[in-house]
């Protein structure tokens, strides 16, 4: 009894480049915003200036929003960068672009907005509905 090999689908060398090209782009971007969130993140705004005690405990109040809203803002684009490096790594194995459900190849038009997607957007619709 034979066994059927089955065939593994994936994007060529060139497309592959291709997609490498974007997800350089958005990796050097998203460092970029990185580091320009944490500069922000642990620049201390107090010039020394005394006003008011009402208006310092609302300046106060305000700056620690603000920075707390910056260091979230941050971990989502470490995650970012992150993803975007594992892309660049199934790029060089060969398996970017698959499925990691299906099997099957997600659309170019979806990895060229999300390059670092795994999924498909049905595959990833199943997965919300669990």
């Amino acid at each position: 009894m034979d066994k059927e090999r089955k065939i593994v689908k994936r994007y060529s060398d060139e497309e592959l480049q291709e997609f490498k090209g974007i997800i350089l782009e958005k990796l050097d971007k998203a460092k970029n915003n990185l580091k320009e969130l944490i500069e922000y993140f642990s620049n201390d705004t107090n010039d020394g200036s005394d006003t008011a005690p009402t208006f310092k405990i609302l300046e106060e109040g305000s700056a620690t929003r603000t920075k707390e809203e910056n260091a979230l803002m941050a971990a989502r684009q470490e995650k970012f960068i992150k993803d975007l490096e594992a892309a660049l790594v199934r790029i060089e194995n060969k398996t970017y672009g698959i499925c990691r459900v299906t099997g099957e190849l997600i659309p170019k038009e979806r990895l060229r907005l999300v390059p670092h997607a795994t999924m498909s957007v049905e595959a990833k619709l199943q997965q919300n509905k669990k």
